[in-house]
């Protein structure tokens, strides 16, 4: 959705609110399509003394595994994120502003950026999320398995006999 900032460069004070759902259905993360529902977004765009401010507030639901167990978990994300928006960079690069030469901002294209740069790069189950058994697979979240958990890595077996 390209959303237009004509009006709001114009006059100060000015303001615009843009809702409505963004699919990021077709996204990727590794190896798997965490956003089975749209993403809710509700956008504030204002014109304060000159600089024009642009807020997005971003909700949806994220469906993946455990990092650990593998066990499938859905968590519910409210994301809130500001931007200034400015019409010509001065310098050649700055993070601090985005750049609209056309007075137009590009909203499906920054808040998905700002989703996935904002996600966390691991999700767990629960923070005291056992694992897997890496012998058998078992979820140790459920109960012990019984595998002998003192086995030695035949790499360092040579350094048992030293002692």
């Amino acid at each position: 959705m390209l959303l237009d900032l004509k009006e709001i460069f114009v006059s100060d004070g000015a303001s615009k609110d843009v809702s409505y759902t963004l699919s990021l259905s077709e996204v990727e993360i590794s190896g798997e399509y965490p956003f089975n529902s749209p993403v809710e977004v509700h956008a504030r765009a204002e014109n304060k003394a000159g600089m024009v401010t642009l807020r997005i507030d971003a909700s949806f639901t994220y469906h993946t595994s455990c990092g650990r167990c593998l066990v499938p978990i859905e968590r519910q994300f409210d994301y809130h994120f500001s931007h200034k928006i400015i019409e010509n960079l001065e310098e050649d690069y700055n993070d601090d502003y985005i750049e609209a030469p056309d007075l137009t901002v590009d909203l499906d294209e920054l808040t998905s950026s700002d989703i996935l740069l904002e996600l966390p790069t691991k999700f767990l189950c629960r923070g005291d999320c056992q694992g897997l058994c890496q012998k058998c697979g078992h979820n140790l979240n459920l109960g012990d398995c019984g595998c002998d958990k003192m086995e030695i890595d035949p790499r360092l077996e040579a350094l048992k006999a030293l002692l």
